[in-house]
């Protein structure tokens, strides 16, 4: 079986080979995949919970175990106590749609320290298109994220952000001080998700030079990591203002965690679905979302600690309401906002 190169890889054979030899492809490739230091598996995907099928010494090397620990076994094995459920439902969705995915989470090496992997994973497709291998690369960023501290980080956010979306320091502010863990690393790992949440609604404003955004676009970019896929927007085409963006990214960023880790994103079948209308003569904003096909409501029906964070967004950055209500197959939200469109 001949595997086809994937769109970011280049796979052109030189013009010329020393000594007019005529190398052998393969074993070229396994001598290259072998010794290089970059950490390296690949898995097979036609097989049911994509085992390892390669590891490269790099690999080993990393993680400390040995090749027939690895072969065969899934990469979760890496995951541990302190590793965030948002980077592992993103790796999900992106294994499940079969396309590239690129996500920094805490793992664990066989004598049990934790690192930081820089993970990239890409699908490998045959002659026929189907995909049957993903090849996973990692790097260790543990060194790198000591450096460069959590407080280091956000302040370089903060520097960043326009004078025109002061109000998205106060969106940092609540972020830092709601987030509950008492785990460190996953007290940093839920921060920086929040925060990676804004600074993708800060690139969409930076884009749209800071003017008003569509809000199906809002929406969708905050979508993206968790199942984009599985979820069904409709509603009229309005402009949302852009102080309004990223506290309303904020809140779409966390039903879509809470959704992809707990709800109807977390299965097979599940499904959302996000409908939008405006409020006549008042600038305001009627928002539902709603899942379908997830796992059964939890018997103490109480709110996550994400949809806590996603209701008092409204409410306090937005001035706006928020309800909701649980369902067989999922949850429902209904919010209301005012003054965050444009007359139409």
């Amino acid at each position: 079986m001949s595997l086809k190169r994937t769109s970011h890889v280049k796979t052109d054979r030189p013009a010329a080979v020393t000594g007019g030899a005529t190398p052998d492809w393969k074993e070229l490739a396994a001598t290259a995949f072998q010794r290089t230091r970059m950490p390296m598996v690949v898995a097979d995907a036609t097989a049911d919970d994509y085992p390892i099928v390669l590891a490269n010494a790099a690999f080993l090397n990393l993680t400390g175990y040995e090749a027939d620990e690895v072969l065969g076994r899934n990469c979760r094995f890496l995951q541990g106590k302190a590793t965030s459920a948002a980077a592992v439902a993103e790796i999900r969705s992106a294994l499940r749609e079969q396309r590239e995915v690129s996500v920094e989470l805490l793992n664990y090496r066989k004598d049990g320290t934790p690192f930081w992997n820089r993970l990239h994973i890409s699908p490998v497709y045959d002659d026929d298109e189907r995909v049957v291998y993903y090849f996973g690369s990692q790097v260790d960023s543990t060194e790198y994220r000591r450096i460069q501290s959590l407080e280091a980080s956000e302040h370089r956010l903060l520097l960043e952000v326009d004078h025109r979306a002061n109000n998205v320091l106060a969106l940092v502010d609540s972020i830092v001080r709601l987030t509950k863990s008492e785990n460190s690393a996953l007290y940093a790992a839920s921060v920086q998700n929040r925060i990676q949440s804004l600074a993708r609604a800060h690139s969409l404003l930076s884009r749209r030079g800071w003017q008003n955004v569509p809000l199906r676009e809002a929406i969708q970019t905050q979508l993206e990591p968790y199942g984009a896929s599985r979820a069904v927007l409709k509603g009229p085409d309005i402009m949302l203002l852009a102080h309004a963006v990223q506290p309303l990214a904020l809140f779409i960023h966390e039903l879509a965690v809470n959704a992809a880790t707990h709800g109807s994103l977390s299965g097979e079948a599940g499904q959302v679905a996000i409908s939008w209308s405006d409020i006549p003569n008042t600038n305001g904003l009627v928002l539902i979302w709603e899942e379908t096909g997830g796992p059964p409501p939890p018997k103490e029906r109480k709110p996550g600690f994400g949809t806590v964070i996603a209701e008092a967004t409204v409410r306090r950055q937005l001035q706006g309401s928020a309800e909701r209500e649980w369902l067989d197959g999922g949850m429902k939200v209904l919010v209301e906002v005012p003054n965050v469109t444009t007359a139409r």
